[in-house]
């Protein structure tokens, strides 16, 4: 009896901490494809996962998320098929290596919804460019929460910057670009005098951390950054490790990574989850934009800060609302100046961004 009761108690606490949808096996019909990382990434794989779930669970509905075992476009297409046997109805898919899948899937899924986040349809050669009507494209204005990064830190008082990107793909070339303009920006602003501003400016190659991420970071700090922009994904801890042992200074990405360091003041975040959230409430209520690409941005609150300014010594939020106010408005074409990275590769390249303050180093 002794026995019977410890096995009860253990199968009751199992359940317990399980989500409805994963009790007792069945099918599911909110699905995310998860990318490189996993849910709990700290980064775009989390941010569009409590979309989900949050929906989910405010709405009763099953859910589950799937991870393909590489990253390869088979490897995706393989755990989109297993979503929909599940029982998918909307299938989220976070990053833009998804594109050449929902290419295809959205042709082999006809019945089923996707909402590719960063991203959109292209055969695998970027030659061919196809959205159907069961494909829901969002885009988001990295360079604008960049800018945002960028205009903080100089607000606050900081003179020797830094941006480590992941790698060379639109969405992060874009934070990086927004993240001088902004930089340029305050110091303008500020009256501030020729190259007294300096942005260092690489990237890793990954978004995984790793040792030799810290060390980059930590010889960047040894010589004088004060703060990191590090959109990169999981390579952010390794450069919040670098900061903890100097007390340096980093600037999180795509969610709220306050939690993780202390060194984090701010993070330029993409409304990932509460774009996902939005998007699934617009398909239950009928009104899906299924054959849309879409780029949610200041007017939208796409992108922006966290609510909390706890953690700047000068930059406030009364200075953060102003700023994000010039941004909604466009006042001054102020949006226009900041530079981006398009999807069909009409890039901007580093060195062809002008600035009036801001002298940029290029480390590779």
């Amino acid at each position: 009896m002794k026995k019977l009761l410890i096995i009860t108690l253990a199968v009751l606490f199992l359940l317990s901490t399980l989500p409805a949808c994963d009790l007792f096996g069945g099918k599911y019909e909110l699905a995310l494809i998860t990318d490189v990382g996993t849910i709990d990434d700290r980064s775009f794989n989390q941010g569009a996962w409590e979309g989900l779930r949050d929906y989910a669970e405010d709405n009763d509905i099953t859910y589950k998320y799937y991870q393909p075992t590489d990253k390869t476009t088979d490897d995706y297409l393989e755990a989109i098929g297993l979503a929909v046997d599940g029982g998918a109805k909307v299938i989220v898919t976070p990053g833009f290596l998804f594109e050449p899948a929902i290419f295809i899937a959205q042709d082999r899924y006809p019945d089923v919804k996707f909402i590719l986040l960063d991203g959109f349809p292209q055969d695998g050669t970027y030659t061919d460019f196809r959205i159907e009507d069961n494909v829901l494209s969002i885009f988001y204005a990295e360079e604008q929460a960049g800018f945002l990064a960028g205009y903080a830190a100089v607000k606050e008082g900081m003179r020797k910057l830094g941006f480590m990107g992941g790698m060379a793909v639109p969405a992060v070339i874009r934070f990086g670009y927004g993240f001088i303009a902004g930089a340029d920006y305050a110091a303008v602003e500020l009256g501030l005098e020729a190259d007294s501003v300096e942005v260092m400016y690489t990237y890793l190659g990954d978004f995984g951390p790793s040792p030799d991420h810290q060390t980059k970071a930590a010889a960047w700090f040894n010589q004088g950054t004060e703060v990191i922009f590090a959109a990169a994904g999981g390579a952010g801890n390794s450069v919040m490790a670098a900061a903890s042992e100097q007390n340096k200074k980093v600037i999180g990405v795509d969610i709220d990574q306050s939690a993780e360091s202390d060194t984090v003041i701010t993070s330029a975040m993409k409304m990932l989850g509460l774009s996902v959230y939005d998007a699934l409430e617009d398909y239950y209520a009928g009104n899906f934009r299924g054959g849309e690409s879409i780029v949610l941005d200041v007017t939208v609150d796409g992108v922006g800060f966290p609510d909390d300014f706890s953690r700047f010594d000068n930059f406030t939020k009364a200075d953060y609302d102003a700023i994000y106010a010039k941004l909604v408005a466009n006042a001054d074409g102020i949006t226009a100046s900041i530079p981006k990275d398009t999807k069909d590769g009409e890039s901007v390249a580093l060195t062809d961004i002008d600035t009036t303050i801001v002298k940029m180093v290029s480390v590779s």
